[in-house]
């Protein structure tokens, strides 16, 4: 089985770079790629069959893994140190990849199109230390859901809700960690198609919700308690708000379990170990492309 997947990803990957990533990640010299130098393609198979198969999720493990066990199948397997080099080189091969696992999903959805939306934290260290690491992708942030300052990046998530199920992201985007939720998704929702959005306080606003009417998409949010009402009116709602948002938590809980499903499949949230830009994108893109291919089945 385990040899299937292996064929399989490798088959994908090479397909896929002789399609658009090569003209992406490949080296213009006379000296490219001489013979007995391990692949591009099957640099990028390891990582995605090491992660998602073999639950090896940092690279010196995957290498470990690789050179015990599977190193018949990669005989010109270089020293740590290039392989940890060259894959951070391909960090700009896994957008492509995540984007073609996005495109090919198979999408079984609920009769009325349901979209959960929210954000996760990708942490790069504490916030109080300061954040040394990838700086023009990072900043500190706040993490409510955590009740967490970190320094990292905020993973912006719109998925499709389905039955039974965890929902399929359609649409996601990364921001460094202070961006606010309803600023990094803003231009996606005024232009997104469905009959029900429902996200967080975070994404309250009345003119986002009168652009999305118009393009019959209703918003729906829990209920903030407004500035400047006195006790007396806050009381006389209490009990439809409670319900209200009640009910509104109850259906977005979904995207949460996604949230939660994609950080125990990748380790994802957890980006302590990365040391340079490369290394972080080669982190989040990476780690959600495992995501999507085992989410769609691949």
């Amino acid at each position: 089985m385990l040899t299937n997947n292996l064929i399989r990803i490798y088959d994908h990957v090479c397909n896929k770079y002789k399609e658009q990533i090569q003209w992406e990640v490949q080296k213009f010299s006379n000296n490219a790629q001489p013979q007995g130098i391990i692949t591009d393609e099957e640099l990028i198979t390891i990582y995605l069959f090491c992660a998602a198969y073999e639950e090896k999720y940092k690279i010196k493990s995957m290498y470990t893994h690789i050179k015990r066990y599977w190193h018949s199948w990669f005989p010109s397997l270089p020293s740590y140190q290039s392989f940890n080099a060259r894959l951070n080189s391909l960090c700009d091969a896994f957008p492509i990849l995540l984007v073609d696992f996005f495109n090919t999903a198979s999408i079984c959805s609920d009769k009325l199109k349901v979209l959960l939306g929210d954000s996760f934290p990708v942490i790069t260290c504490s916030h109080k230390r300061g954040g040394k690491v990838a700086q023009e992708l990072t900043d500190k942030g706040y993490c409510a859901t955590k009740k967490l300052h970190f320094y990292g990046v905020k993973v912006h998530t719109i998925g499709l809700r389905r039955p039974s199920t965890i929902p399929l992201p359609q649409y996601m985007k990364i921001t460094p960690a202070s961006v606010h939720d309803l600023t990094a998704s803003r231009d996606i929702l005024e232009k997104i198609k469905a009959d029900v959005s429902i996200f967080d306080k975070a994404y309250a606003d009345t003119t986002l919700e009168k652009q999305m009417k118009a393009n019959n998409n209703i918003l729906l949010t829990p209920i903030k308690d407004k500035k400047g009402w006195e006790a007396v009116w806050k009381q006389k709602d209490l009990a439809f708000n409670d319900l209200f948002n009640k009910a509104v938590s109850a259906i977005r809980q979904p995207i949460e379990s996604l949230f939660n499903w994609i950080n125990e499949k990748t380790q994802i949230q957890n980006a302590s170990k990365v040391r340079s830009t490369n290394g972080l994108k080669l982190h989040l893109y990476g780690k959600l492309t495992v995501a999507l291919m085992l989410l769609t089945n691949f």
